[in-house]
């Protein structure tokens, strides 16, 4: 991968690690970002990382735009040479696929989607070759995904799936975006899963929603009072697929303040994960089951 350096304007610097997103370029985004900060750059204002990406803000009247450009590419051979490796958490999210809600919301903006005589997940099945929407669905939630982006949407987190390239599920966004979107809508567009944390505008294929809040700007939320956003990069997420009732349930216990997610503190190790993605996921899996 060769990274690709531009200026945004007066104050911002984009660094591009690749134009595909894998976990190697999400790796050494990473790395970088945290070499940068790391460095403590007189005029840095703002570290922003992304996918296979980062920007960084700048004052120009503290630091010369040119002298942070060598800087940062400096710090591009210390970030190649990094550990593969991190100490992260992996989050169990109770999804209610095909659900009411998202499913009216579709049925609205069918004129958008490429589709409109189906639905989102029948769309996405045929696509991908799968027999049947449930075996999609399964497909969706047996494996874990990776949290590499929070963003766009305050809280929103963009999900990669830890699977082999050839087993990753592609379906691209609707034809024109959708004025609405149910808040905590599963969302997914081209190679990411993601959940809308706030109801809005989206195009993203939408497969079912999660009764789990994962941002709280009021911080009511019982697992969300130290901090209003639940995911940060790194984050490992295993869908779990849910019923009506339990989907009540557990609006019922956010509610009362008593329900707390699923969680598991994991170490991940991209080369081990590479030789072997099976006992990975597995190894993952099994540290969230005894948790």
């Amino acid at each position: 991968m060769k990274t690709r350096y531009t200026f945004g304007g007066d104050e911002h610097i984009y660094v591009e690690i690749d134009e595909e997103m894998s976990l190697d370029a999400f790796f050494k985004s990473l790395s970088m970002s945290n070499a940068v900060k790391d460095a403590n750059i007189d005029g840095v204002t703002e570290i922003c990382p992304a996918n296979a990406s980062f920007q960084v803000k700048f004052n120009p009247d503290v630091i010369h735009p040119n002298d942070l450009l060598e800087r940062i590419k400096m710090l591009e051979e210390k970030a190649v040479q990094a550990e593969k490796r991190l100490n992260t958490r992996i989050i169990e999210i109770p999804v209610y696929y095909q659900d009411p809600w998202t499913h009216e919301t579709l049925m609205r903006f069918r004129e958008r989607h490429q589709d409109p005589n189906g639905t989102d997940l029948e769309y996405a099945a045929q696509i991908n070759g799968f027999d049947s929407v449930d075996d999609f669905i399964t497909a969706h939630h047996s494996q874990p995904w990776f949290v590499s982006m929070v963003g766009f949407v305050s809280g929103l987190p963009f999900l990669y799936q830890l699977v082999e390239r050839d087993k990753q599920l592609q379906v691209p966004k609707y034809l024109r975006p959708r004025t609405d979107t149910p808040k905590l809508t599963v969302g997914y567009g081209g190679c990411f899963s993601c959940i809308y944390s706030v109801r809005g505008a989206g195009g993203y294929q939408m497969f079912g929603i999660t009764p789990m809040p994962i941002y709280d700007p009021e911080q009511k939320v019982t697992y969300l009072q130290d901090f209003m956003v639940l995911f940060r990069p790194g984050d490992i997420v295993k869908w779990r697929p849910i019923d009506r009732a339990e989907y009540d349930a557990i609006c019922q216990q956010v509610e009362d303040g008593t329900y707390m997610p699923k969680m598991a503190e994991v170490e991940f190790d991209l080369d081990i994960f590479n030789q072997d993605i099976a006992k990975t996921n597995a190894r993952l899996m099994e540290a969230l089951n005894g948790a």
